[in-house]
């Protein structure tokens, strides 16, 4: 490529023609294939992952006709164009540099010249239209564009001014980018006018522009026949970081949209993926393929690119964002497998895993329990990265606790996992209930896998191997997303599993998700993945419950677990069972986050004693609404009552009685786990039975709700749903049913013509399960 230094300013108005405030790059230069350049681009690059686009500056949005043209294809849908602008404007008050390529001059000038028409038309011209329902006269493109363009520039002005922002317009047509004394002075035109705060609106001269040819494009340079290429090459030549390509299609799809299996790709590597269906704009030149070939010529420039639905709301903002809008370019390239096909193995491999005896299974988790100890070492020098790491990004101690391994965890893990082999011999295919519907009819309900599951985990890497186990005893594929802070702890513990996994099944059976932009494309894989276990943060469950596609979704959102010190408590019981709830582990969900005590300790030395445990133990505490009002001194008042700090404070609130302290627990407990100290049997019948939480403990500390101290081995999470699994979920918790009939020949339509009769007699179930026979009477 050839570089040219920057001409001055004023030399770049020598060619510029300003007619009605309009710039219209011309040239006298004759065009050849050997003059075509470039500038040379190579010191920038696009961006890689989609969160790098907040820091994008300068960018260039191309409005297809689609977009802003009405369903008639006369006039313009000033709704959609209005939130367009507010968006550009918005991201130009910023201090970014936005350029619109436009399209619309057609549809504004057809809407405008029709009205000529039929008003230069006779009434009896009229009438006779009107009795024939005949269609207006049609009308030449280009005289569409020459009456349109004014009209449309002054609507961009006036919409913008709301935003106090300016704009000018430059009209381009083929041979501008064909003659380089044209391009310069349109960069420097660019730049000047970006300099300015002003935005630029371009578009082609169609007024002028000659008719469509079929040509070639030469030197690897993309040709301007519409304006996705137009856009791209104007990009191009002013360095843009970011081309937004806007139509009314959502972007690039694995099959033709509409089809059972079509997914919309959210990224998209021209380098490595195959080529791509893609949805068909209603109007406008280019079509899918068009813009799929700016794009690619745009990102191969260094210039990010986003194709997207230009009627999606707030999509331009969005985009910045770093949310899913559209289909994301990209050059990064592609680090392992597709998590569309890890899925799909995933659910081959549990298949393979249900097909497997218990014995088998057992074995599989036995192996995976010795390899932790085995390689000890390695697991903790992988960890020792991760905690070293962490500690230098400035992680907060809490978090810090949760990503720690040591021999004594590790330890423990193995012994929680070989109890999960232990209990899962007879779990899939089991028989729970057996019925005989009627002579020779035999149902059984059978324990299942539920499929394939995703667990998304933050922080902590033992999940990992405890979530393998689970779902490798239960039969299910696992696809798993840890958190990047324990990316070397999560790499060798995954790499045991699969180890362990090979002489039985295959090792994709349990997958590691490598990159959380992957995440969202998994939350639209519901031909894959039938349930969806967010571990982590509040913020973590909530995002993923509102992003997924159809997915069943178990967690709980928080963890905001009450112990509650009745009238009648041994006050050595409630400090060792607060000190514990607080604590032991402060960053886990089930530590204690709000203590309630009954209002007769208030101003005895029970009520001293907890307040000064706490504080030796460096809790710090908010005082609740009604104890803060009989403080003169003392702690500042609790911001809400429905606080999850996780770390070491907590809130403490006075209650008049047991029902006023049930009452509490159910209005700001989060159902996770809730706890009475009390000597009184029937007050801690009633707490039991009354407290709507998914654990409810009595004279016992909140760190039990778990699922190894449950005796389950480990626990895929906690879940605070009524639905399905509740509380720390095990391997039950990971299995479904299905119904097995055994006849012998007979039809529905013999009962209802009296020929045969139900008997549905409830038979004994023998523990019979996979291979006995159900079918016996």
């Amino acid at each position: 490529m050839l570089r040219h230094t920057t001409a001055s300013f004023l030399r770049g108005f020598q060619n510029l023609k300003c007619v009605n405030s309009t710039l219209r790059i011309s040239s006298s230069r004759a065009y050849s294939s050997t003059e075509i350049v470039e500038l040379d681009l190579s010191q920038s690059s696009a961006a890689l992952l989609r969160s790098d686009l907040n820091k994008v500056k300068r960018i260039v949005i191309k409005l297809g006709s689609a977009v802003i043209t009405r369903e008639d294809e006369c006039g313009l849908a000033l709704g959609r164009l209005g939130s367009i602008v507010e968006q550009v404007a918005e991201l130009q008050n910023q201090g970014r540099e936005m350029v619109i390529v436009t399209s619309g001059a057609v549809a504004f000038g057809k809407q405008k010249l029709r009205q000529e028409v039929v008003l230069s038309m006779s009434m009896r011209q009229n009438l006779s239209s009107i009795e024939n329902g005949s269609r207006p006269p049609s009308l030449e493109p280009r005289a569409c564009a020459a009456a349109g363009q004014s009209g449309l520039m002054s609507l961009y002005d006036a919409m913008f001014l709301q935003y106090g922002v300016k704009t000018a317009q430059i009209l381009l047509t083929k041979p501008d980018f064909q003659d380089e004394s044209s391009r310069e002075n349109l960069r420097e035109t660019l730049s000047e006018l970006l300099k300015l705060n002003i935005i630029p609106i371009v578009n082609a001269n169609d007024a002028v522009a000659p008719p469509p040819e079929p040509d070639m494009d030469l030197a690897g340079v993309i040709s301007v026949k519409d304006n996705d290429s137009l856009a791209a090459r104007l990009a191009s030549e002013m360095k843009a970081e970011l081309l937004v390509i806007m139509s009314d299609v959502n972007g690039l799809y694995t099959a033709p949209p509409g089809m059972p299996d079509s997914r919309l790709l959210h990224t998209y590597s021209p380098e490595r993926d195959q080529v791509i269906i893609a949805g068909k704009s209603r109007v406008g030149t280019g079509g899918m393929d068009s813009k799929v070939k700016a794009a690619t010529y745009a990102l191969a420039r260094n210039c990010s690119v986003v194709i997207c639905n230009g009627c999606e709301e707030n999509a331009i903002v969005n985009i910045i964002k770093g949310k899913k809008v559209g289909t994301f370019f990209t050059k990064a390239q592609a680090r392992g497998t597709p998590v569309e096909l890890q899925a799909k193995n995933a659910r081959e491999g549990g298949r393979c895993l249900q097909a497997l005896t218990g014995v088998h299974r057992t074995a599989i988790v036995n192996r995976l329990a010795d390899l932790l100890l085995e390689r000890k070492s390695e697991i903790l020098q992988a960890n020792q990265q991760d905690v070293q790491q962490a500690f230098a990004a400035g992680m907060q101690q809490s978090e810090m606790a949760r990503l720690y391994l040591s021999d004594q965890k590790l330890e423990t893990l193995a012994t929680g996992l070989r109890q999960i082999g232990k209990d899962s011999v007879d779990a899939v295919g089991r028989v729970v209930q057996r019925t005989r519907l009627a002579d020779g009819m035999v149902l059984d309900k059978k324990t299942v896998p539920i499929g394939v599951l995703l667990v998304i985990f933050e922080s902590r890497p033992d999940a990992l191997p405890q979530v393998a186990a689970l779902s490798i005893c239960s039969g299910n594929g696992l696809l798993l997303k840890g958190g990047s802070e324990a990316t070397h702890s999560n790499k060798i513990l995954f790499s045991l599993v699969q180890e362990a996994l090979e002489p039985y099944a295959p090792a994709d059976t349990v997958a590691l998700v490598s990159r959380r932009e992957d995440i969202a494309d998994l939350l639209h894989l519901n031909q894959y993945i039938d349930l969806i276990v967010p571990r982590g943060s509040e913020q973590l469950v909530s995002r993923i419950q509102e992003l997924s596609q159809g997915i069943p979704v178990l967690g709980h959102s928080e963890g905001i677990c009450h112990v509650y010190i009745d009238e009648d408590v041994d006050p050595e019981m409630a400090l060792h069972i607060v000190k514990d709830s607080k604590c032991d582990y402060p960053a886990a969900c089930n530590s204690m986050e709000t203590l309630l005590i009954h209002k007769s300790h208030r101003n005895g030395t029970l009520f001293d004693k907890t307040c000064e445990m706490l504080r030796l133990q460096g809790v710090k505490i908010h005082a609740g609404p009604r104890l803060g009002q009989v403080l003169r001194f003392g702690p500042s008042l609790a911001a809400s009552m429905r606080t999850e700090y996780g770390n070491l404070e907590c809130a403490v609130e006075i209650v008049d009685d047991l029902d006023d302290a049930i009452a509490h627990i159910n209005k700001y407990g989060s159902s996770h786990t809730d706890s009475i100290v009390t000597n009184n049997d029937e007050n801690g019948a009633q707490f039991l039975k009354m407290v709507d939480s998914a654990c409810v403990f009595r004279n016992a500390s909140t760190r039990f709700a778990d699922g190894y101290r449950f005796g389950l081995g480990a626990e895929v999470g906690v879940s605070t749903a009524r639905i399905h699994a509740r509380g720390p979920v095990g391997l039950e918790g990971l299995l479904t049913h299905k119904w097995v009939l055994s006849g012998s020949g007979q039809a529905a339509s013999d009962f209802s013509s009296g020929k045969n009769s139900f008997v549905h007699e409830r038979l004994p179930v023998y523990g019979e399960y996979e291979d006995s026979d159900s079918s016996s009477s």
